[in-house]
């Protein structure tokens, strides 16, 4: 349940979430990263340094560079069926008392 948690903290946060999908695409280096993502290289460095340390993605050394990549692929087969879930979740009004009391 830990880990789920961790997860959901990670995709919690709208650049994280946009940087997993991206390296679900493919891998990248964090000027490319930074530049599609239209933020700062030190913003991205910190939103990859969470993603790192929550384990979804990984550094790999490239010459002098660091290419970023997502942890493991089911990874991204899991971020697929979860947009998938989400698109029709989006369908739903959701929870009628969201204003009041705060929840989902």
């Amino acid at each position: 349940m830990e880990v789920l948690a961790r997860v959901g903290r990670a995709l919690a946060d709208p650049i994280r979430a946009r940087l997993l999908l991206a390296l679900r695409d493919s891998p990248a280096h964090p000027a490319d990263l930074a530049e599609s993502m239209g933020i700062s290289r030190s913003r991205l460095s910190n939103h990859l340094a969470c993603l790192r340390g929550c384990g979804l993605v990984v550094a790999v050394p490239v010459g002098r560079r660091t290419r970023y990549e997502l942890a493991d692929a089911r990874l991204g087969r899991a971020l697929d069926e979860l947009r998938a879930a989400v698109t029709v979740l989006a369908q739903d009004p959701g929870c009628p008392d969201v204003a009041e009391k705060g929840c989902c």
